[in-house]
């Protein structure tokens, strides 16, 4: 895949944690590092917003990065765990981020979705439909290959894991 990416380009980057997060826990036991991702996303483009989609637990053990995304120049938005009865625990941000996107497009030339979710193709095409430039970035090994298959451009973490992962 091949696309252009100019200076002049307004881009948006939304980062789906919980998609990274596990991904990065279960396939390699390290932490994403999401200051080299954000980087990786602009490509020297101009920066319109960052925003991560966060979940907040019972014990605020996160507080310190959240605090770290804000220190990088990443907006949070925040969501409590949900823990329902019989011990199940939800955590899900996909329609907040879809609405997001859907909402930032008109002042986007190029969004970069943070995530390897297969849920997000409705939304990709969606974008792609509306002219922009849609590209991801996820590890490889989890990410759906009908998303790898839909965006402009995909990046896989997995080729340098060196510069995106902070091992534990």
């Amino acid at each position: 895949m091949s696309v252009v990416k100019h200076k002049d380009q307004r881009v948006g980057v939304l980062i789906d944690v919980q998609n990274m997060y596990h991904s990065a826990r279960n396939l390699y036991n390290a932490r994403v590092n999401f200051k080299e991702v954000l980087k990786t996303a602009v490509a020297g483009r101009k920066l319109i917003r960052a925003i991560a989609y966060v979940i907040r637990t019972e014990t605020g053990e996160e507080k310190g990065f959240f605090e770290a995304l804000a220190s990088m120049g990443i907006e949070t938005r925040v969501k409590d765990l949900q823990i329902f009865f019989g011990g199940l625990k939800k955590a899900d941000w996909d329609v907040g981020l879809a609405i997001d996107a859907i909402k930032l497009s008109p002042q986007l030339d190029a969004l970069v979705l943070v995530s390897g979710d297969g849920d997000f193709l409705p939304l990709i095409e969606y974008l792609k439909g509306q002219g922009r430039q849609v590209e991801a970035i996820a590890f490889g090994k989890s990410a759906s290959a009908k998303l790898v298959e839909a965006v402009d451009d995909f990046i896989d973490l997995s080729d340098d894991q060196r510069r995106y992962l902070i091992k534990k």
